[in-house]
């Protein structure tokens, strides 16, 4: 019943300070006795749950029905050596089941980290100092900071807002955000919607500003308490990972006609009903690949693990495949593409003649224009000895620091000038207004762009004024104009349209935010790789037509345009222009909109940046939206795609790379695991028709499948990303996985195995006169193909190019594989799989046949033959 109370008896009622919040000890107590701040998470499932999982594949299924079966006839027939056969094949689908827990438990610990990397944040009052925590840290009587971009991070009583909006359509249904207001009396029993006082968890703030103490956490909120509707969500899957279910499906069929083709013959040839059915399914289980779409999940997060190293944070495993195929990038300039770092280094006041540079002991007139300048920013700058941390705006702390080396830090200025009212900053009027009590005077100070204030300005040498904002812009200088004017009284509701006029023109600051050095460099790789890098900026045109030069982003026959002009033109006027380009200055957030879907109806994929609550429609517009992770709002980060920690263009395009080198990967693992499955398929299925004998038993298909369907996969999956994977122009949307030829590639590598194995067959039946010896050949043949396969798909280029051993994780995948192999091969227990020991030539000739795939592989890509798009 908080809104039924001041904030000051809320306060009393949670033992808190409205002024200096908490103290830590508090906070720990508390955090023991409340627990996280979050709700309760969708039940996960259990070890042996997930065991149990693992069996719920019919044709699993219908293997361990065979093996009982056959344990059960060798129980009754008493013959000791049938036992092996039944209890080998359990123990080969029970290994199986135990790789496929730990795959999915890896692969659930990699999306868990990445969940909990994108947590979001709290701006929070204690042992009065203001910090940037975990919401997931805070408790009841946190003294907490909102404005428009936030999500509410716990519910709240407010205890001070202006013109506060909250978007609550996940509580209420209602559609517009609700207005707030710390002051309003609530009657008690009032519905969730009409609670004006409060806010809630899990809603954003739309507008305005507001301090809040909080009144509840985790399951305790309102959220909280319908948190059980919210746990029904399914596992969601990738459009790939989709695809190659479906995939899995088709060849499923096709490996089950073939099996009961095989099935039949053996019957008809004579052979055993048990074995030949053993061996059909074992044939099955091993050439469907079920385990597919899991080990591209792994590869998917073993590769957002990566990009996160590379401060691109990814939110959905779909982004990934969508960042192999960007094609334009569509970048913020400030803090993106250049450093952030805003520092003061002009400024001009009214009258002058021209500027005056920045230091610790300025002029008296420049010390007036940086006190106004700083009441009127929401920012603040807090030192730790030496170092400054920057909280808020970076263009309000650039103020806030000038203002501060010039004797008049921010905590002092309010208290001697306190705020009675403000208008927050918004993108369409680019203005911020303040009500300041200054020496018995209500002075309402203004603070924006230029030309946005000048025609609000009734005093002031406005064209001398904007001659010198031309000059600082064109040498890259961010410009922002001040003015102010006296008012008798405080109005109730201070609007625009009211404060916003009839102001004296005080004078300019220009800002310097010079280009990220590694930016150009980024802006040639994109270049390279046949990607257009687009600037959009709310900045002065001749500010971002300058670093767009340096950088490299506008090129002789590009055009730079305002959102002015963009809003005169016409979607077919744009849709003609759209690609000669290449800056946008003064642009809406509705603006950067027509921007994406101008590209998109050319049929490029296209990457957006954006931090305020207003880019969120651009954002979400993009198929791959950017936000900040340090300017960004939690608005523009719940819409995103990917979240750069960086802010940095060059962390974009190292995400492309990352993103084209992850789908390379899984088109490698892809080719892999097929073209292997294919060809122990095509093995039993030619020989059954062709000599009507079995090449392979079904426990010796098992182990195949055991030990060269798994770790070598995934090795294979962490393969480095190419040098030259941003050498070639980004993959088309809707391109086939195995576009370029792998589809034919798979295939040939499956008959490739099929022939080597069925030779290594044929020489060893006819060198040992058994059947026996002949399965011994072909296994050792198959297994170890496959295994020097998998350094054959490391890269389209020649491992003598780049080096036959320089993926490690693949050499220790390789290394357990064959030891795998040996350990059935070389040993007692290949008695119990059916093996015999061969002649040693016979050896040194399955060598021979084992190292013919490298051969082939090398000689088609000196010839050409495997080649990658350009």
């Amino acid at each position: 019943m908080y809104y039924t109370e001041s904030s000051e008896d809320a306060a009393k009622s949670l033992s808190s300070d409205l002024f200096n919040g908490l103290s830590e000890s508090e906070v720990i107590s508390r955090q023991k006795k409340y627990g996280k701040n979050k709700l309760r998470e969708k039940k996960k499932k259990t070890l042996p749950e997930r065991f149990a999982a693992q069996f719920r594949d019919a044709m699993i299924l219908i293997l361990i029905a065979a093996a009982v079966v056959s344990f059960i006839i060798a129980c009754m027939d008493g013959d000791s050596k049938e036992f092996f056969e039944p209890i080998l094949i359990l123990l080969i689908v029970i290994l199986n089941a135990i790789m496929g827990v730990m795959q999915e438990s890896k692969a659930e610990k990699a999306l868990d980290a990445l969940q909990n990397m994108s947590a979001p944040h709290a701006r929070v009052t204690r042992d009065g100092k203001e910090r940037i925590i975990d919401a997931a840290e805070l408790v009841p009587g946190d003294i907490i900071r909102l404005e428009a971009g936030d999500f509410v991070p716990a519910d709240a009583r407010l205890i001070h807002s202006v013109r506060l909006k909250s978007e609550e359509s996940a509580l209420t249904g209602e559609s517009l955000p609700s207005s707030k207001d710390a002051d309003k009396d609530v009657r008690k029993n009032a519905a969730l919607g009409d609670r004006s006082n409060m806010v809630f968890s899990g809603c954003s703030i739309t507008y305005g500003t507001a301090s809040a103490i909080v009144t509840a956490t985790g399951m305790d909120t309102e959220m909280g308490r319908i948190a059980n509707l919210l746990e029904t969500e399914n596992d969601t899957h990738t459009p790939l990972q989709n695809k190659l279910a479906q995939l899995g499906k088709h060849l499923g069929v096709l490996a089950l006609a073939a099996c009961a083709i095989i099935f039949i013959v053996g019957i008809a040839s004579g052979l055993p009903a048990l074995e030949i059915f053993m061996t059909s399914v074992s044939l099955a289980v091993s050439a469907i690949p079920e385990g597919l779409p899991a080990i591209v999940t792994i590869v998917l997060s073993i590769g957002v693990q990566r990009m996160v190293k590379r401060n691109a944070l990814i939110r959905s495993l779909p982004a990934v495949e969508t960042l192999g195929s960007a094609s334009i990038i569509c970048s913020d300039k400030t803090g993106t593409l250049t450093q952030n770092r805003m520092t003061l280094v002009k400024a001009y006041v009214d009258g002058m003649t021209s500027t005056e540079d920045i230091s610790t002991h300025n002029s008296n007139e420049i010390k007036k224009l940086l006190c106004y300048g700083s009441l009127c920013c929401d920012g603040s700058v807090v030192f730790h000895g030496p170092e400054e941390h920057h909280i808020g705006d970076p263009t309000e702390t650039a103020i806030i620091l000038a203002a501060h080396k010039n004797g008049m830090p921010k905590d002092e200025l309010n208290r001697k000038y306190p705020r009675l009212a403000e208008i927050p900053f918004d993108s369409e009027r680019k203005l911020m207004t303040t009500i300041n009590r200054i020496n018995d005077k209500n002075i309402v100070i203004v603070k924006g762009a230029f030309d946005m204030m000048a025609p609000r300005c009734i005093a002031g040498n406005l064209e001398n004024a904007k001659k010198i904002t031309e000059e600082m812009s064109t040498n890259a200088l961010r410009v922002l104009a001040v003015g102010y004017k006296e008012i008798n009284s405080v109005p109730e509701i201070p609007t625009s349209e009211e404060l916003e006029n009839g102001l004296t023109f005080i004078g300019l600051v220009g800002m310097i935010d010079p280009p990220r050095p590694e930016v150009k460099a980024a802006v040639e790789t994109c270049r390279k790789a046949g990607i257009k890098p687009v600037m959009i900026t709310g900045d002065h045109i001749t500010t971002a037509s300058t670093i767009a030069k340096e950088l490299g982003i506008l090129e002789d026959g590009n055009k730079a345009i305002t959102g002015a002009e963009l809003d005169a033109m016409t979607d077919t006027q744009l849709d003609r222009d759209v690609e000669n380009i290449s800056v946008y200055a003064r642009v809406s957030p509705e603006n950067k909109i027509r921007i994406v879907k101008a590209w998109q109806r050319k049929g490029q994929v296209v990457s957006m940046t954006g931090d305020g609550v207003n880019d969120a429609p651009a954002l979400k517009a993009a198929d791959i939206g950017c936000a900040m992770g340090i300017t960004g709002t939690d608005v523009a980060k719940g819409a995103a795609d990917m979240t750069l920690t960086d802010d940095n263009f060059a962390t974009i395009v190292d995400a492309v790379r990352e993103g084209r080198g992850i789908y390379a990967n899984i088109r490698k693992v892809i080719g892999f695991l097929l073209g292997t499955n294919i060809g122990e398929l095509l093995t039993v299925f030619t020989a059954m028709i062709l000599w009507h004998k079995t090449p392979l038993l079904s426990m010796q298909l098992l182990w195949i499948n055991l030990v060269t369907d798994s770790l070598p996969a995934i090795a294979l999956g962490m393969e480095a990303v190419e040098p030259n994977v941003m050498d070639s122009r980004p993959k088309p949307k809707d391109e086939s996985i195995f576009a370029h030829g792998l589809g034919i590639r798979i295939l040939l590598q499956g008959v490739m195995f099929a022939i080597l194995s069925l030779i290594g067959f044929s020489i060893g039946e006819y060198a040992t006169g058994t059947i026996a010896g002949g399965q011994t050949m072909a296994f050792m043949v198959l297994s170890l193909s496959q295994i020097v396969q998998a350094y054959n798909m490391r890269s389209e280029r020649s491992l003598f190019k780049i080096g036959f051993f320089t993926n490690h994780k693949l050499n220790w995948a390789c290394l357990i594989s064959i030891l795998l192999v040996a350990l059935v091969l070389f040993t007692p227990a290949g008695i119990a799989f059916g093996f015999i020991y061969l002649p040693w030539n016979m050896y040194l000739l399955g060598l021979i046949l084992i190292l013919v795939p490298c051969i082939v592989m090398e000689i088609s890509k000196a010839c050409g033959l495997i080649k990658h798009q350009r």
